[in-house]
């Protein structure tokens, strides 16, 4: 294998796939990355075995071949070459590479070797603007569990029903969803839960104004979008029955200022002790924010909201209020609530467009008196 590359094509192509090659594994050749020639310029992969990237950019090839070499001693090498065109030449699996002065040799592995992507067809995939991708991971992929007693909820449902697609995600403490009207009608009735790292690749590397492809198989889903695939095994089982948690009525609502609850919450949280935990209580048109600590002190705010029930004291948990409302649009958040030990629903009062929908559930947290 011979080729020639910019020193910024090669450093692109290799920090797409820097996100799946794992810092620690028990098999040596997850540490280095695919790299191969194609008749327009030199493609690279990397895998953890749960997701995969793949991406090509371009070169001027003079020998088709391919191997692997070690993604993080490469990238390092990469990253502080000087400004000039870089030679690479491979022979039996050792990297001859020059730039300029400098010159190295690095060690890779055989081609064979490296783990076969999952084979997913995109013939007849289904498309998706970028930007509403974005947002569907934005507005959900931050309520993901990271605990390992249930593993099922450590991905992203994705549901795909006809002319529109939701992605919900919880922890059993808070919930997010959004969705969207989009026709995708080939797709009816799937469910899928997707780990969040494949995700926030398909987030990370996907840019400008374009469309993603995805596709899929039985146990893997696909992005593409220009040169970049992201690839990743779905996690298996049945989601829990998210809609049997959010309350469909509220006994009480609030329409409070989102700006200015977050820089009350912001205000009162260095003085948090366990959980976060903060009293936010309800009274005729006016929200009192409260945190205290035996060993810190005391901390009170008030925002003027617009509120006509019976007054209420509620504890929540101040990270996860903070998260919720920031991704929140408009300028004002619907709460609507029943009692101090139900859940709580938020919800931008005005959604983003007619073809979205968007909530965050948060649980409350047992007041200390």
């Amino acid at each position: 294998m011979k080729l020639s590359i910019t020193r910024s094509n090669l450093d692109t192509c290799l920090t797409r796939v820097a996100g799946t090659i794992p810092s620690r594994s028990a098999l040596p050749i997850l540490s280095n990355v695919l790299v191969e020639t194609t008749e327009t310029g030199l493609r690279m992969s990397s895998t953890d075995l749960d997701a995969w990237i793949r991406t090509e950019v371009p070169a001027e090839i003079q020998t088709q071949g391919s191997t692997t070499l070690p993604g993080a001693t490469l990238r390092a090498v990469v990253r502080n070459l000087g400004p000039s065109t870089v030679e690479i030449h491979v022979e039996e699996d050792r990297l001859h590479l020059t730039c300029g002065k400098a010159s190295f040799t690095l060690n890779g592995m055989p081609a064979a070797d490296f783990p076969n992507l999952p084979k997913v067809d995109f013939d007849t995939p289904w498309t998706i603007h970028r930007s509403a991708l974005v947002e569907l991971i934005d507005r959900t992929s931050y309520a993901v569990s990271t605990e390992d007693s249930r593993p099922i909820l450590n991905g992203v449902l994705w549901e795909l029903k006809n002319r529109s697609m939701k992605m919900v995600a919880t922890d059993g403490h808070r919930l997010a969803a959004y969705g969207r009207t989009i026709d995708i009608t080939d797709e009816v009735g799937v469910d899928l839960i997707v780990p969040p790292l494949a995700l926030k690749s398909a987030r990370t590397l996907f840019q400008g104004s374009g469309t993603v492809d995805v596709a899929r198989n039985e146990n893997y889903l696909a992005f593409r979008m220009d040169q970049t695939e992201v690839y990743t095994r779905l996690i298996e089982g049945r989601y829990p029955n998210y809609r049997q948690v959010i309350p469909q009525t509220g006994d009480h609502a609030a329409t409070i200022p989102k700006k200015e609850l977050v820089t009350a919450i912001a205000r009162i949280s260095p003085i948090t002790s366990d959980a976060n935990r903060i009293r936010v209580t309800f009274t005729e048109s006016r929200l009192v924010a409260e945190a205290s600590s035996p060993d810190l002190g005391r901390a009170v705010d008030e925002v003027e909201i617009e509120y006509d029930g019976a007054e209420m004291a509620i504890g929540f948990n101040a990270n996860y209020l903070k998260e919720a409302l920031s991704h929140m649009s408009g300028d004002d958040v619907l709460f609507t609530f029943q009692s101090p030990e139900r859940a709580v629903v938020m919800r931008p009062v005005e959604q983003d467009d007619d073809d979205s929908d968007y909530l965050c559930l948060v649980m409350p947290l047992r007041l200390l008196d």
